[in-house]
């Protein structure tokens, strides 16, 4: 049972757990809600009595009093269970949810993140999760205890009069067949207004993530314009997807009212042949009108859970996704990196390594060149295990890097990439992400090797000064120092510089390559650039072409070889004397 709610719903063994203590507490609120009609029932019948002749006395007021207390109190203590172990419960799963959604992100490949737009994931750990956090709170133990109390209840009224528990009972099947019949209706209409409002929301995150370029090409009112459409086609297919769910959950709802007329007029057939008394009469006619009420909510119910199929369908996709694993603990024979007939591809079609092999020596620094698009970045991703090799094999200090657990292989490693992430955070907190334990006096030792002094000294807070959101208050070229001084304070035996420098004045360019300079020493280097005066005093120079090595060797062998390398190098010399004015 565990299992098949865990798979059904995607939840935790816990979650599953509170669903049927969530079920069963709402079949006894349900149950306990007929108690004021059984204590009605009871006054009715004593009130009945004298006028049938049967008895000559009167109703004892204080009892139905005390007896009106206690239901009170029954009734209390019943939704209070049912408040603690439905919303509370679920509240926390959906916590879990999430946090469980955050880990697994966590331990999937980049090459995933490749395949999804962000706007998509975020919907999946916050609208999806929202979603399935109404259906559980509201819909899906209120569902299951509906049908233990109506099961229970029907159980009563047949035994009591089949015939009238017939009369009250036939239209629960005909509304809920109803609803389930137009599941297929329901669920095509819901995943059009999904697929719309994705669009929508990719819409406004690119609007937002472009607004720059938007102004700058006095496009505002053409953007504008298509993002107007599409936010009409999410409203669109949202009333659509409500309309067809409110015209088959109404018309349920009305199917399930002629019960109550049903009870009514073969209540009174039997009545009269005398097949039946009116006390038992009184009894069906009110437990009709009581019934049917829970039940009308339940059917809105069955419709929640058939749309938050959606959301549970595109969880258990992401939760099927394989992850990177590994061992934690290795050891390895120096920090050497090798690359032996290497390819990779994002997509099968469009191969960006095809047979890549070269060794990055400790100690050393290697330089991989060639041009755009043709696999410089991808290869140092491949390195730090950011992606796995399509095949061929990638191995440091001897081990291959895909039997390494990829957290603990990435301690070896600090990284500048080119597009650099900073949080809405302090700067000193930024550059502390590089080591956890840094002191403050380290923190500001590494940035000041950054050459980060330079703009933080003129900021209000100096190192606690909030940055904003990826460093909105800063330029590019001091985004990318305080990269650089994580770097710098992670002290990691490997290096890898994807254009570190590419942001920075040629000043402070060359500031920090001497203070990149005392940081690689004795450690095994990867840096890409695409400045040729970067890399010239490189001591080994890869140069990817198409996919593949085309040349490889130090600076000087390669400048007096016909190839690649000096071909880029006399292009790049050339644009040096290029001007503005002729």
């Amino acid at each position: 049972m565990l299992k098949l709610l865990q798979k059904k719903f995607a939840l935790s063994e816990s979650g599953a757990k509170d669903l049927i203590k969530g079920s069963l507490y709402s079949a006894l609120a349900d149950l306990t809600m007929m108690l004021p009609v059984g204590l009605f029932i009871m006054l009715l019948d004593e009130l009945l009595q004298p006028l049938l002749g049967t008895s000559a006395s009167t109703p004892n007021l204080m009892k139905y009093v005390l007896l009106v207390f206690v239901v009170f109190i029954v009734l209390y203590c019943c939704q209070s269970l049912q408040y603690s172990s439905v919303f509370i419960s679920t509240y926390t799963e959906s916590a879990t949810r999430r946090i469980n959604l955050a880990e697994k992100l966590r331990q999937l490949p980049l090459s995933f993140f490749g395949k999804r737009d962000l706007s998509d994931l975020t919907n999946t750990i916050m609208g999806d999760c929202a979603t399935l956090e109404h259906a559980f709170s509201h819909a899906v133990p209120q569902l299951f205890g509906a049908m233990l109390s109506t099961l229970v209840i029907t159980i009563g009224l047949l035994y009591t009069d089949w015939r009238m528990g017939l009369a009250v009972l036939w239209v629960i099947p005909a509304a809920f067949l109803m609803i389930i019949g137009s599941k297929y209706l329901q669920n095509r209409a819901e995943l059009k207004h999904y697929q719309a409002k994705r669009i929508c929301a990719d819409g406004i995150q690119e609007c937002l993530e472009t607004i720059q370029d938007i102004k700058a090409c006095s496009m505002k009112e053409r953007y504008i314009e298509g993002l107007d459409k599409k936010l009409d086609a999410a409203e669109q297919a949202h009333i659509h997807s409500e309309l067809t769910l409110g015209a088959f959950v109404t018309s349920a709802q009305a199917v399930l009212r002629l019960g109550l007329a049903s009870v009514i007029l073969a209540g009174s057939e039997f009545l009269i042949a005398g097949k039946t008394d009116l006390l038992t009469y009184l009894i069906f006619l009110i437990t009709a009108s009581r019934l049917y009420d829970p039940l009308s909510g339940t059917l809105s119910n069955v419709a929640e859970i058939f749309m938050a199929e959606i959301p549970v369908t595109r969880m258990q996709e992401m939760k099927a996704q394989p992850v990177q694993h590994g061992e934690k603990n290795y050891r390895l024979n120096g920090y050497n990196i090798e690359f032996d007939h290497v390819a990779f591809s994002y997509n099968t079609a469009e191969p960006v390594l095809k047979d890549v092999s070269f060794v990055a020596k400790q100690g050393e620094v290697t330089a991989l060149v060639g041009p755009s698009g043709d696999g410089k970045s991808t290869a140092a991703k491949l390195a730090a295990r950011f992606w796995d090799a399509d095949s061929g094999k990638i191995t440091l200090g001897g081990q291959d890097i895909t039997a390494i657990d990829p957290e603990a292989l990435l301690k070896n490693y600090a990284i500048v990439f080119q597009d650099v992430t900073l949080f809405n955070d302090t700067v000193m907190e930024n550059i502390r992400l590089g080591k956890r334990e840094a002191t403050d006096e380290e923190v500001r030792e590494a940035a000041r090797m950054a050459m980060c002094d330079e703009f933080v000294s003129r900021m209000p807070m100096g190192y606690d000064t909030v940055i904003g959101e990826n460093g909105s208050v800063l330029s590019g070229g001091e985004r990318q120092r305080i990269s650089i001084a994580r770097a710098i304070l992670k002290n990691a035996p490997i290096i890898l510089l994807d254009e570190a420098t590419a942001s920075l004045d040629v000043e402070n360019e060359t500031k920090i390559q001497t203070a990149l300079t005392e940081l690689i020493k004795n450690k095994t280097v990867l840096i890409i650039a695409h400045r040729m005066r970067t890399v010239a005093n490189a001591d080994k120079i890869v140069v990817l072409s198409d996919g593949y090595v085309s040349q490889q060797g130090k600076p000087d062998d390669l400048l007096k070889q016909d190839g690649l390398y000096r071909h880029m190098v006399k292009i790049q010399t050339q644009n040096m004397d290029w001007s503005l004015y002729k």
